[in-house]
């Protein structure tokens, strides 16, 4: 689908206004949420990331639709770019669990490690008496 000229820059100006007043939200939500505008207000995290995880899909969505003409291709190259991307958020999320349970893991050994070192570290042998000047 090919456009005029003055057709295009429309429809990229239209895009960057549109990608300007969302990133513009963006930071009033992460501002506002922190508590940094409305002093004592706070969002939970979880709200606050959902919300910015779409409004950056939504981006991404303008931006590869329209600067990298995706929206005017075929289904099949659109699936082309789609599919490996899904497959490294599935990646992204596999190695963020296995971390975290890798970082489980070792903390469980270190508090062992230090009940153990705590447990054995019991005065053996003489002890030096400062006062009488003997040994125990």
């Amino acid at each position: 689908m090919s456009h005029t000229y003055e057709r295009s820059k429309k429809i990229a100006l239209k895009t960057i206004i549109v990608l300007g007043v969302v990133t513009v939200i963006e930071v009033m939500i992460a501002l506002t949420g922190k508590g940094y505008i409305i002093e004592g207000v706070h969002f939970p995290w979880y709200i606050m990331n959902f919300v910015m995880i779409c409004m950056s899909l939504y981006k991404a969505y303008l931006i590869v639709g329209e600067f990298m003409h995706m929206k005017h291709e075929v289904r099949a190259l659109g699936m082309t770019v789609i599919l490996p991307t899904f497959l490294l958020i599935w990646a992204i999320i596999a190695f963020m669990y296995e971390g975290g349970a890798w970082k489980g893991n070792r903390n469980t050994i270190k508090e062992k490690n230090r009940a153990v070192v705590e447990e054995s570290v019991q005065p053996q042998g003489m002890l030096f008496n400062e006062e009488t000047g003997h040994l125990q």
